[in-house]
C-alpha cells in the first residue's frame, strides 16, 4: 500500500508540475518549505515579552499600530509613520515595543497555524484524488485486457481521469503559491522585530 501511494504521487507530481515535496519528518507535509510546527518569539525579540496592562486610551492606540504591523499588504516602512507617533505619545522604551512585538507575534503566529492546518487539510484531498485517478487507470487497464473491452466504460474512465488530472493540476499550482504564506508570515514577522528594534535604539 505505501509503495502504491509513492508511486500515485511519483507519477502525478511529474504530470502536473510543482510536486507533493513531502518532508522526511512529516510525509503528509507538502510543502518544499521546511515544516516548522511553531515559531519562537524568543529567537525574534531580544528580551522576554513583557505582560503589560494599558488603559484603554493607550490600548486602542497600540492595536491600531499593531494592525498596520500585521497587515501584509502594508509595506512594514509605510507602518512606521504611525509607530513613531505612538512612540512619541506613550513611549518608546523596551517593554513598550516589546508589547507591541508580542501582540503581532500572537495574532500572525495564529494565522499561520491555521494556514498550516489548511495546507495539510488541502494535501489529504490531493492524495485522495491521486489514488482515484491510479484507481481508475487500473480499472481502465484490466477492461482493455479483457476478450470483449467495455469501451463505453472505458470512455467513461477516460473522462473522468482527464477531469481529476486536471483538477489536482489546478489545485497543486496554488498549493505551490499557499506553501509560501507561513514562509512570509514568518519574514514578516522578522521585519517587524527589526522595525520595533530601531524604534528602541533610535
Amino acid at each position: 500500500m505505501i509503495t502504491k501511494l509513492f508511486r500515485i504521487l511519483a507519477t502525478l507530481a511529474l504530470a502536473a508540475g510543482p510536486a507533493l515535496a513531502a518532508d522526511p519528518a512529516d510525509p503528509e507535509w507538502p510543502c518544499v518549505q521546511r515544516k516548522v510546527e511553531q515559531l519562537s518569539a524568543g529567537l525574534m525579540w531580544p528580551a522576554p515579552i513583557p505582560q503589560m496592562k494599558l488603559d484603554a486610551a493607550t490600548a486602542d492606540a497600540a492595536d491600531a499600530v499593531i494592525q498596520q504591523l500585521v497587515l501584509r499588504r502594508i509595506p512594514l516602512e509605510d507602518a512606521r509613520p504611525a509607530l513613531d507617533a505612538f512612540a512619541a505619545a506613550h513611549g518608546h522604551g523596551p517593554e513598550m515595543m516589546g508589547h507591541l512585538f508580542g501582540e503581532s507575534f500572537e495574532r500572525l503566529s495564529h494565522l499561520r497555524t491555521r494556514i498550516m492546518k489548511g495546507i495539510e487539510d488541502y494535501a489529504r484531498k490531493q492524495v485522495a484524488l491521486a489514488a482515484r485517478i491510479d484507481t481508475a487507470r487500473d480499472e481502465m487497464d484490466a477492461l482493455m485486457a479483457a476478450e470483449e473491452p467495455d469501451f463505453d466504460r472505458v470512455d467513461a474512465l477516460e473522462e473522468q481521469i482527464d477531469w481529476d488530472e486536471r483538477i489536482y493540476t489546478d489545485r497543486q499550482r496554488s498549493l505551490t503559491y499557499v506553501c509560501e504564506t507561513p514562509v512570509l508570515l514568518e519574514k514578516r514577522l522578522y521585519g517587524i522585530a527589526q522595525l520595533l528594534q530601531s524604534e528602541i535604539d533610535g
